[in-house]
């Protein structure tokens, strides 16, 4: 899932400009670059009804044998080299934001790679361990994490949550992929993955325009070569305006401070813009910081995997950023999805 591009940051702090976003992905977990071909995504199903929750299983992608190993000797090394740090610093003992956390720092200075799911000439499980986009990365550190929570340190567990994040209704496929991160966000909340329901001070809320890619077909090679894949977006698009999500709260991007007494680290934190027909333009995980303050671990796209100190001065650098929305990574009943 490729990280899009949100305006310009005042700063050097980087997310890239939104029209820069038009040319390989303009959404927070949208893999939006060209496919080889003009063909359909046939693996996919007949897109679903606006109005029909066809997303709701708890059924994970079921992984063919070529994906249940690494692809390459050097994710190998790099799994194995994250599994062995977890058990020297006894991870398992710790609350799972704390070992997400700690997951997530072991990526630090790893180079941002932009468009790496749309790669392969077919959807596949994308998986890079030596560079990441901001969705990616995220993803990639909750899988990790939530392995070593519960004891599975083998690669086969890793790729089977990481698919179980990407994608809905237990097919890999362009059209099951989670491309609006706010999708992401509520789907695995459903799945008892995540938390919304934290009760942040100062929160507003905020009607939820979603229409980006459709809007924006041109910029997206498969989709404008597509009618299928294209009403299928445009389908998932509609139930999400028509959702109850579509309402959201969101703590203003001045309000942030008040909320961090409430925050934990390992928290996904999802900013939040002003962009029609986007919701969310970047994320990353909440890192406490010594003085009770949070700072944000993230893939920026100059500097790749950092710590931006402050959450609030980061969100206030960067033009149409109005906040945040938080999820927190649970323990629950399917800890091992």
């Amino acid at each position: 899932m490729t990280c899009p591009a949100s305006p310009r940051p005042a700063s050097p702090h980087p997310v890239l400009p939104v029209l820069a976003a038009l040319a390989f992905t303009a959404l927070l977990v949208a893999a939006c670059t060209p496919a080889s071909d003009a063909e359909p995504d046939r693996s996919s199903p007949a897109p679903p009804s606006p109005t029909a929750e066809a997303d709701t299983s708890d059924a994970r992608p079921v992984l063919p044998d070529s994906l249940r190993s690494p692809p390459d000797a050097a994710t190998r090394a790099r799994f194995d080299s994250i599994m062995h740090r977890a058990r020297i610093d006894r991870l398992r003992n710790e609350p799972l934001g704390d070992v997400i956390a700690a997951v997530g720092r072991q990526f630090s200075s790893a180079p941002y790679r932009a468009g790496t799911l749309d790669e392969p000439p077919e959807e596949t499980l994308v998986v890079h361990l030596d560079g990441f986009d901001c969705v990616t990365f995220v993803e990639t550190a909750l899988a990790l994490g939530r392995g070593i929570a519960q004891g599975d340190t083998s690669y086969t567990g890793f790729a089977q949550r990481l698919a179980g994040l990407r994608y809905r209704g237990g097919t890999i496929g362009y059209c099951q992929r989670l491309h609006y991160f706010s999708d992401w966000i509520d789907t695995n909340r459903r799945r008892g993955r995540l938390r919304t329901d934290l009760n942040l001070p100062g929160r507003r809320v905020l009607q939820e325009s979603v229409d980006f890619m459709s809007t924006h077909r041109s910029s997206y090679s498969r989709l404008a070569a597509s009618d299928s894949l294209y009403r299928c977006i445009r389908n998932r698009e509609r139930t999400l305006q028509a959702g109850p999500g579509a309402s959201r709260p969101y703590v203003p991007q001045d309000s942030i401070r008040v909320a961090y007494p409430s925050l934990q680290s390992g928290d996904v934190i999802a900013l939040i813009t002003s962009v029609d027909g986007l919701f969310v333009t970047h994320t990353g995980l909440a890192v406490e910081q010594p003085d009770g303050s949070f700072g944000l671990l993230h893939a920026s796209t100059t500097e790749g995997v950092m710590v931006s100190p402050d959450i609030q001065r980061y969100v206030q650098q960067i033009d149409h950023q109005i906040g945040i929305v938080v999820a927190r990574p649970v323990a629950g009943r399917h800890l091992k999805g």
